[in-house]
């Protein structure tokens, strides 16, 4: 083992990250045909204790919520797991608001309440449809309540059949056998009676939202070879994931249009609005309340729970569970009125798993008597007349509706798919189908990048304001921020005296992650206060050459006087019992090619290994000997990647930055399973946006042609900070250019 001093001493440095790939490097690391085997921290055959080498999480796993220990923990959580939901979605920023256009027709009238054809534009050309449900004998504006409907066949237009209705009046679920067929058309029409404006809409791919089929919604089963492209790409494709598009995106939007156009509605009171949905219709309302702060009651039925989150792709999205849950998202709402209910399903032990989180933490925020649970596990997943009392009731309390308790159910007559359909014949509906979904697709795109355009620094205000956007998207995309010192823990088992330096070896464990990185450390005995930590495609192998020397950079960077470390990321080096490199990353046991099934709950493996750098970083910079400055580099397309997501993270820890990028860009991966795969990764101005988020930390770019990407340029332009920028045009002699730089004033 080294010795204290020794160990302290050794702890910093420059991080130094190279490539194998580019032809203009390959003669650098060539081996020979007898090449020496690189010497291991671990036994041959071992690999890392690491946490991430266990089975993937899925949405069948265990979701708990903690609450926080304060209001001021609580707030700073809830606003990191809300810009988690809104980013996971595609919503960072929101879509520009397009007029709704809205066309309300074909009015069905009955006693005492009415119903409407409503269907109106959440994006241009993509509608929301739905049935407008008013009460007759309103004296004034009423509460809105938007209704969600959930996975129930047919949606809006659901029928459960009159066999099935007998069977559930029997078990006490359903009062009415007309009436009963609909529980989705039921609390609309008992709300309305009570005086509410309730407008109950299609999710899309169900009842006249079919422009984006069923099929492809909520059963999307195999990639779609003719949508995965780089322009024009679909749903579910690696573009559409590298670019934050998804059906739950999608969804979300359509309901955050729709409490937009129930709330203008002149007898809707815009200061009492609420939505309830049950199962997906669910997901839905807590979604919704997690993100809106327009809405003021909720009541999200049988799906909130710790266990099972949702198992359409509807309900999910890359990046959009991990570190969280349904309960946490829930728990986003308060101190707002929040209720809930539970049946004999995934939310069968919300009573005492979840439910007394959830009443701990309003009583945190001082509103304990605003969270309730209605658990009715006597009947299996439903919407029943039982918990629709319980909402009733809910509702009547917080929306102020001032009825006389108990308030209960009379039957009315179903309006039929006729009578609901908003599309007056096939020559009414609208454009549907592959072309529109990329359309769709393009549309949002294009609005993302106008947007973003905007937000492109000019000055010293601009670039704080495109700091906090997009910085913010990449602390989620990426998910870690420099460890604490106290968390990172080296043991050393290797170390050689090699003349100029000494070549020592060991774990570098992240203790409450539960990882672990075989790193090596080649220490310059005249050191000058740099280090160079060097990742390659091979790990810490790549410092050496065939014969287990420096290879020529490193060895350059250590008679510079600056240490250099490699470091096996996660599935480098000693990660691999095979020694070979990693092509394809790990899913979760589901059959469906839908990303979000892995990397809803998982971070990837670029994440990871981004994650791996910072620890490196963190461990660098954190001990009694503080270098002069860490640097970090990346010559190649995945070590440069690696290195300048792991500078928008670590912005002015790391010295200075020295990339050659290859051109790589996260939106030109073309496999949802590759290693360089990152959700959201290229909706941000792709590799070039990281860059600029660290301006006007210094920065060597390669490979980005003389004068560089505009918003990188433009960054370092309104930091004042263009001499901090230099850009290498040429192919040859980047290796060499790069260390000079590294090595210089």
């Amino acid at each position: 083992m080294i010795d204290c001093t020794l160990r302290r001493r050794f702890a910093f440095g420059v991080l130094y990250l190279s490539c194998l790939g580019p032809s203009c490097l390959g003669a650098l690391f060539t081996a020979t045909a007898v090449a020496a085997e690189p010497p291991r921290v671990l036994p041959a055959g071992q690999v890392p204790e690491d946490q991430r080498l266990q089975p993937l999480r899925d949405l069948n796993g265990d979701f708990p919520f903690t609450p926080a220990d304060s209001t001021a923990a609580w707030q700073r959580r809830a606003e990191r797991v809300r810009r988690q939901i809104l980013v996971s979605l595609g919503l960072w920023p929101m879509p520009t608001r397009t007029p709704l256009n809205p066309v309300i027709h074909g009015r069905v009238d009955r006693d005492d309440y009415t119903v409407d054809r409503v269907y109106f534009e959440s994006m241009p050309g993509f509608f929301v449809t739905g049935s407008l449900y008013r009460p007759k004998h309103a004296t004034g504006p009423g509460p809105g309540v938007l209704c969600p409907h959930g996975h129930w066949a047919n949606g809006r237009f659901y029928d459960t059949g009159v066999d099935k209705v007998r069977q559930e009046i029997s078990q006490g679920a359903e009062q009415f056998e007309e009436g009963g067929r609909s529980p989705l058309q039921a609390r609309c029409v008992q709300l309305a009676r009570m005086g509410c404006v309730v407008f109950h809409y299609d999710m899309i791919g169900y009842a006249d939202s079919t422009q984006i089929s069923y099929q492809v919604a909520h059963r999307f089963a195999q990639q779609r070879p003719a949508m995965n492209r780089a322009e024009g790409w679909g749903l579910f494709s690696p573009q559409a994931e590298s670019h934050g598009h998804s059906v739950m995106g999608l969804q979300t939007w359509n309901s955050i249009r729709a409490l937009d156009f129930i709330s203008q509605l002149a007898d809707v009171d815009s200061q009492r609005l609420a939505v309830t949905g049950a199962s997906g219709g669910g997901t839905q309302t807590f979604i919704l309340g997690a993100v809106d702060p327009r809405v003021d009651v909720a009541f999200p039925a049988v799906m909130v729970s710790t266990e099972m989150q949702g198992g359409c792709t509807c309900e999910n999205a890359c990046g959009l569970r991990v570190g969280t849950g349904n309960v946490e998202f829930a728990a986003l709402f308060a101190p707002k009125p929040l209720g809930l209910s539970a049946a004999n399903d995934w939310t069968g032990r919300m009573a005492t798993k979840g439910f007394p989180e959830l009443r701990e933490h309003y009583r945190l925020v001082g509103q304990a008597d605003d969270v309730m649970l209605i658990s009715r596990t006597e009947f299996g997943h439903n919407y029943n007349s039982v918990s629709r009392h319980a909402m009733y009731h809910w509702f009547n309390r917080h929306l102020g509706l001032e009825i006389d308790e108990p308030i209960v159910e009379r039957d009315y007559r179903r309006l039929s798919t006729d009578e609901m359909t908003v599309w007056a014949g096939a020559d009414a509906r609208p454009a549907k189908g592959p072309q529109f979904e990329r359309e769709l697709l393009a549309w949002w795109h294009a609005d993302t990048q106008r947007q973003l355009q905007a937000l492109v620094p000019r000055d010293a205000e601009t670039g704080r304001k495109f700091r906090e956007l997009v910085g913010g998207a990449l602390d989620v995309l990426i998910g870690r921020e420099l460890p604490d010192a106290a968390d990172l823990v080296y043991d050393q088992n290797y170390k050689e005296d090699e003349g100029d330096y000494l070549h020592m070896m060991g774990l570098l464990r992240n203790v409450p992650r539960g990882e672990a990185l075989p790193i090596a450390f080649l220490y310059p005995k005249s050191w000058e206060g740099q280090v160079v930590i060097w990742l390659t495609d091979r790990g810490k192998a790549g410092l050496l050459d065939g014969q287990n020397q420096p290879t020529a950079p490193v060895a350059r960077l250590l008679s510079g006087g600056a240490a250099v470390v490699g470091v096996d990321l996660l599935y480098q080096g000693e990660f691999l019992e095979d020694g070979g490199p990693l092509r394809q990353t790990g899913r979760v046991n589901n059959t469906r090619e839908a990303a979000a099934y892995t990397f809803g709950y998982n971070r990837t493996v670029f994440a990871h290994r981004v994650h791996d750098v910072l620890s490196v970083i963190g461990f660098a910079l954190n001990h009694e000997t503080t270098p002069r400055r860490v640097d970090l580099v990346g010559l190649g397309a995945e070590p440069a990647a690696w290195a300048v997501a792991a500078r928008a993270q670590a912005r002015d820890a790391v010295g200075r930055l020295a990339v050659a990028t290859d051109g790589f860009r996260f939106a030109q991966v073309q496999q949802i399973h590759a290693p360089e795969f990152l959700p959201g990764g290229a909706r941000y101005f792709d590799l070039p946006g990281m860059l600029a988020v660290a301006a006007p930390a210094p920065a060597w770019i390669a490979d980005e042609g003389e004068t560089g990407p505009d918003v990188v340029r433009a960054a370092y332009q309104a930091a004042e900070g263009e001499d901090h920028l230099t850009l290498f045009a040429n192919q040859a002699g980047q290796v060499e250019a790069a260390v000079t730089w590294l090595l210089g004033p």
